[in-house]
């Protein structure tokens, strides 16, 4: 198997890998000339440190987009260089098991939220009223019911801070979702460019070798023409 010595590593490495830096992007050959300033267009790297140079072009890019990098765009930038999948990282990274607060707090916002609790207590309600008016003459609670009001503000004052716990767990829960989105959004658009990048490349080197079988062939019909032309002149 023919073999080339990368220009940049000096390894050598199979010559269907090999890629010439005039069939690289202007933006990312500045960028490879900035770390080795001795290659130009007529030198060549293989397409795996053509890759790596591909990923940290887009890491300064980024960087000089956003800003600094953060915590998500080096999570995406290393799924890249590790060709993993980026929904293996978001696992690594699951929610830690609830405590029995937040278990509860899910729980009473559940049963408080549904119709079950309605009329169970409205039912309460109505049996409260029944016994207080017509069982029991006096009720331990006459008209107008202020131990039953007691109740109902005790019962809300309780109730609303526990929703609201399970609420803000849920809105963190909802926070942590879009930026996993955001997480994968990032790396297809980066991919899509790595793609568009290889397609450019091999469309560049597809060029190369027509333009290399298009010359052999000229010059195998003017060795042809020449052959007839000898002979016409014999």
């Amino acid at each position: 198997m023919n073999t080339f010595r990368s220009d940049i590593s000096g390894r050598e490495f199979p010559d269907v890998e090999r890629v010439y830096g005039n069939s690289i992007k202007a933006p990312l050959l500045e960028f490879i000339r900035k770390i080795y300033p001795d290659f130009t267009e007529q030198s060549s790297l293989s397409i795996t440190e053509l890759n790596t140079f591909r990923s940290e072009f887009l890491a300064q890019t980024m960087q000089q987009q956003i800003g600094e990098l953060d915590e998500l765009s080096r999570t995406v930038l290393e799924s890249l260089r590790d060709q993993t999948l980026l929904s293996d990282k978001l696992e690594e990274n699951a929610d830690a098991p609830l405590t029995l607060g937040q278990q509860l707090a899910d729980r009473v916002a559940e049963f408080g939220g549904s119709w079950t609790f309605i009329i169970a207590f409205g039912i309460f309600i109505l049996c409260w009223i029944a016994v207080n008016v017509y069982l029991l003459r006096p009720g331990f609670d006459p008209y107008p019911f202020i131990l039953l009001n007691l109740l109902l503000s005790c019962l809300a004052a309780i109730q609303a801070p526990i929703i609201m716990m399970s609420q803000n767990r849920q809105d963190e829960k909802d926070r942590d979702r879009s930026r996993k989105d955001y997480m994968i959004n990032l790396k297809a658009e980066v991919e899509i460019r790595m793609l568009h990048e290889k397609i450019d490349h091999l469309m560049m080197k597809q060029q190369q070798h027509l333009l290399a079988i298009q010359q052999e062939q000229i010059e195998m019909l003017g060795q042809i023409l020449d052959k007839i032309s000898d002979k016409h002149t014999r």
